[in-house]
């Protein structure tokens, strides 16, 4: 691969199964080296996007190209450069996890002595060392996974296809597949990851791309997504209902029109002793607000200030119309 060239690039890509357009002119790069989350509804293409790059559906039209070859025309180099792991695992239940990885090292061609050492540096890196001579069947999903990522691993990929890798999975399960993903990474692997679990992409990707309609709608760090959309919240929590009913005096105009009904407004709950308000993720904003109550003794006994998560992203970057024909 050329030095400093993109370890995914997609240009233009279309792809459509009988009239319905799946993708419509998609546009991605991903960077060597880091993980790239791509978000979506349900069938908005997702799974479509990583056939085709992964050589296993043509497209209908664009370029993709992956650590430096096309996808349509240099197959071989392409599918020599990745690793794919799907939504169900590949595992043979019958063998054993070292002879599941011995399968893929013969597949692969890489010799007793060069497989042997690959298989003993998997089983270390995923913790399957004490499972390794027990029947794949015996083993927990989250162990299945695991061993089937390991599999795909088994060839040094340098551009490695998660597509819903943790689906099913227990959460301390996901956490230590999060752990090798972070890993690998930090040794040069680049990750496309498609996920439904939308802390999962906030956690490990260093870039979200969200699809709508066929296109890629928005493409940047999770932190600036997150910043453009609203969503921040600011949770006051007071030790008795008086005070609750003396704050919303206070800040009533902190409410829409609409919402300042003088006996309940929106975001004010007296049964927990709190109230809600839009945040506007200002350190000053959050100081003006403490400072008001404070002025007139109301005391504030707890704060919470909550930003925008991908949560909020994905549906604001979403449509509805979108997921309704997707199904």
């Amino acid at each position: 691969m050329p030095e400093n060239a993109p370890a995914i690039d997609i240009t233009g890509l279309t792809k459509s199964f009988g009239d319905q357009p799946v993708l419509r002119g998609v546009d991605l790069t991903v960077a060597t080296g880091t993980v790239c989350a791509l978000l979506g509804p349900n069938g908005s293409g997702k799974t479509t996007i990583v056939n085709i790059l992964s050589t296993l559906l043509p497209a209908d039209g664009g370029t993709a190209r992956i650590a430096g070859y096309d996808v349509s025309r240099d197959g071989a180099r392409v599918r020599a450069a990745i690793g794919v792991t799907g939504q169900f695992s590949a595992v043979d239940n019958l063998l054993t996890g070292a002879e599941n990885l011995r399968l893929m090292a013969d597949l692969r061609r890489l010799g007793r002595t060069e497989g042997q050492r690959r298989i003993d540096d998997l089983l270390n890196l995923f913790d399957l060392r004490e499972a390794a001579g027990k029947p794949a069947s015996t083993y927990s999903g989250g162990m299945k996974r695991k061993l089937d990522l390991a599999m795909t691993l088994v060839a040094r990929p340098q551009v490695l296809f998660l597509d819903e890798p943790t689906t099913g999975l227990d959460p301390r399960s996901r956490r230590d597949l999060w752990a090798v993903v972070r890993s690998l990474v930090d040794d040069g692997v680049t990750i496309l990851l498609t996920t439904q679990y939308l802390d999962e992409a906030d956690r490990l990707a260093h870039r979200v791309a969200v699809l709508d309609q066929g296109r890629i709608v928005a493409h940047d760090e999770p932190a600036r997504l997150k910043q453009q959309v609203p969503g921040g919240q600011i949770r006051l929590q007071f030790a008795t209902p008086a005070r609750v009913a003396h704050a919303r005096l206070v800040l009533a105009d902190e409410w829409p029109p609409a919402e300042r009904a003088p006996q309940q407004p929106a975001g004010a709950d007296t049964t927990t002793l709190q109230i809600d308000l839009p945040a506007t993720g200002t350190v000053p904003a959050l100081r003006a607000l403490l400072d008001r109550l404070d002025d007139q003794d109301v005391p504030v006994d707890h704060v919470e200030v909550s930003a925008p998560d991908l949560d909020d992203v994905f549906f604001a970057l979403t449509s509805t119309t979108t997921r309704k024909a997707m199904q």
